[in-house]
């Protein structure tokens, strides 16, 4: 087959949606002979894309079209024309927000979430219409759609009306090879070095977004952990500013302890697996998620994990995380102190963990994936 990969939403390789692209991508190289992948890819993306070693074509999108509407046209005027003068088989958008209307080709979705139908102004009034209504039009124009979870299928079902022979459930998976347990010592000597990070840390690895990532609630719960206990814990906010990140600046700098609050800006890949060992527990209090990269990556490098149940973080972290109602900041700070004074605990949500994150591999993925493409050509042949 001849397959196209549109990457424009990948957003300089900051966002859930960017690791997820990465990560399939890898995961397709070793497949790659057998098939002629193109990765269409914004002029300045491409360096993201070197480890492909020439294994795959690189075909540059002009940085004009990066902003969000010039994407959109891009996507629905530009790349039709391409996809036929390429002769492409197959076309996979792994985003509700760029699927395409009318491709000369077999057209493949990836779904993360449907989160304009659950969070209140999550986006502004335009990306809301879009999200809920023209979406809608689009998703139900592809051959298939995948979701990465049952639960993010769910919606699909309800919200878009896909017929279910187009729908595919999908799961995430992360990388073992870069996320495992190491040597916990080091990693917190390499946090007090690197990052300042010198007592023990709740980290929450997710960009600066209010309200969706619920971090103004966490940072009150945290200090009502604080005043409670007097422990010497910090809180470690790993992310970049989003919508809405002044709320949440705000509410640190206004916090009684605000001085035990530590911003660390964008987590470089290279260093996640490391922070994720340095901490003693992870914090993943999000409103609402579609799948959920971070406890999952957090669990396979030993860390034990708080988590809310929102959208499919209840699937996704099964029993192996300490549950709490991300809405209610009481319950929240009566998590944290739970699993903060308690060893015990954490060894066995350390344990619990790393055998959960053991279901969620890239590899199974990639042929799941390109078991998608396939039947979308066949289907589009008929």
């Amino acid at each position: 087959m001849n397959i196209a990969l549109s990457t424009s939403v990948i957003q300089r390789g900051k966002t859930g949606v960017a690791q997820y692209v990465f990560a399939l991508v890898k995961a397709l190289l070793p497949l790659a002979a057998r098939h002629e992948i193109s990765l269409l890819a914004l002029e300045e993306d491409l360096p993201l894309f070197a480890f492909t070693g020439g294994r795959l074509r690189l075909e540059p999108v002009p940085e004009r079209f990066r902003p969000a509407a010039r994407n959109v046209f891009w996507h629905q005027a530009v790349l039709p024309r391409w996809l036929r003068e390429n002769g492409v088989d197959v076309l996979h958008v792994p985003s509700y927000r760029r699927m395409v209307w009318g491709a000369p080709c077999a057209t493949v979705a990836t779904i993360h979430d449907l989160a304009p139908f659950h969070v209140a102004g999550k986006y502004d009034l335009a990306r809301m219409f879009y999200g809920r209504v023209v979406a809608r039009w689009l998703a139900r124009r592809q051959q298939a759609i995948i979701a990465i979870s049952e639960n993010t299928a769910r919606d699909i079902r309800q919200f878009f009306q896909v017929p279910e022979p187009r729908l595919r459930v999908i799961h995430n998976g992360i990388d073992h090879v870069r996320f495992h347990p190491g040597d916990p010592a080091a990693a917190r000597s390499w946090a007090t070095r690197q990052r300042g990070l010198d007592q023990p840390f709740f980290l929450y690895v997710s960009r600066l977004e209010h309200p969706a990532k619920n971090h103004v609630r966490l940072i009150e719960a945290f200090s009502r952990f604080k005043s409670a206990s007097g422990s010497p814990w910090l809180l470690a906010l790993g992310g970049s500013d989003w919508h809405g990140a002044e709320h949440i600046h705000g509410a640190a700098a206004a916090s009684p302890f605000a001085r035990d609050i530590r911003f660390l800006g964008f987590v470089p890949d290279e260093d996640l697996p490391n922070l994720y060992r340095a901490a003693e527990v992870m914090v993943y209090p999000s409103l609402f998620e579609g799948f959920g990269f971070p406890p999952v990556e957090a669990m396979a490098c030993g860390c034990p994990v708080v988590s809310s149940t929102r959208g499919s973080l209840a699937e996704v972290v099964a029993q192996a995380a300490e549950t709490v109602d991300p809405e209610d900041a009481g319950a929240l700070a009566e998590a944290l102190r739970r699993v903060a004074l308690d060893e015990s605990r954490r060894r066995q949500l350390r344990e619990a963990g790393f055998q959960n994150a053991r279901r969620f591999d890239w590899n199974e993925n990639a042929r799941q994936v390109l078991a998608t493409y396939e039947q979308a050509w066949r289907q589009r042949l008929q």
